[in-house]
């Protein structure tokens, strides 16, 4: 069947996602500028759990009228494939980037979890303070007071989880790297409206797309030859005329609904932009993940 979109041909594929655990943090600080840097820093080399220890990336920024220390903030969201894979990756990075950034505090933004569905990090970022941390207790939960060189660190004992949704996708192919890379912003910008979803690539965006396997055997993955344009007339190319780049976007989200309506967005704002020739999706022939975002669904 022949789909389309504003003139650009759809194919009529799907993109295949897999079950992750996610969850949310809010870090506050004295200023914007100190929460997002902390923020930032915390979501670096979180691109892939291909070889990453965790995926994320910044959902949103939290006005002070909002956040749980009255200051302004940054929400990130964060991925892994375990419970205790996220544990250990968030104590890192949060110990590593948040505790050492001026001024901020960090929070659970997943507060309706259940119990045995928590994961320690503050839990585990105390011990820094050498004994001289101690306990707040508010409610059912736990905060730590770690002494730092300018006041204290504040930082949640425990942080809900959810049992999210990673690799929702889109591959976007243009008659130029200009024209490819156009679409692209414009779908990861559509894509930031919507809440509950993260794009844990650099600004959103993929240009070495990969597929499983290798003729290395090494490795887990390798480029995506099919969709390499200077590979045409060497591999089996899955690239339609003329083109002469694709980006992709990956997709994370806490739930399968938010990706999807992320993956609209991204779909219809990409089409609106010149010289696309080609929107289609990533997928293994379903064996990868039971989650499926067919294409033919985000056009209406």
């Amino acid at each position: 069947m022949s789909l389309e979109l504003h003139g650009v041909p759809i194919v009529d594929t799907f993109a295949e996602a897999f079950g992750i655990t996610g969850t949310r943090l809010i870090i506050t600080a004295d200023s914007p500028r100190w929460a997002e840097t902390a923020a930032q820093v915390l979501c670096g080399y979180a691109t892939s759990v291909i070889a990453c220890d965790m995926e994320a990336g910044i959902e949103r920024t939290v006005p002070a009228a909002e956040s749980p220390d009255g200051r302004p903030g940054v929400a990130v969201l964060a991925f892994a494939f375990s419970r205790d894979a996220l544990a250990q990756a968030l104590q890192s990075r949060v110990g590593q980037c948040v505790l050492t950034a001026p001024t901020t505090a960090c929070f659970n933004g997943i507060t309706d979890a259940a119990r045995d569905k928590m994961i320690s990090v503050g839990g585990g970022i105390r011990f820094f303070g050498d004994g001289y941390q101690f306990a707040k207790k508010i409610d059912a939960q736990r905060f730590w007071r770690i002494p730092v060189m300018d006041g204290e660190f504040l930082c949640e004992e425990k942080f809900g989880t959810v049992k999210g949704v990673a690799g929702g996708n889109l591959l976007i192919c243009g008659t130029s790297t200009t024209t490819a890379l156009q679409a692209a912003e414009a779908a990861v910008d559509a894509m930031r409206t919507v809440p509950n979803v993260i794009m844990p690539f650099p600004g959103g965006i993929v240009r070495s797309g990969s597929k499983v396997g290798s003729q290395y055997k090494k490795l887990k993955a390798s480029t995506n030859d099919a969709y390499c344009p200077t590979l045409r007339g060497i591999v089996e190319s899955a690239l339609p005329e003329c083109c002469g780049a694709v980006y992709e976007i990956v997709i994370d989200g806490l739930d399968e609904e938010s990706v999807q309506k992320a993956m609209r967005a991204g779909l219809h704002a990409a089409v609106t932009q010149p010289e696309v020739l080609q929107i289609t999706a990533g997928n293994y022939g379903g064996k990868l993940g039971k989650h499926h975002f067919h294409l033919k669904d985000l056009l209406s």
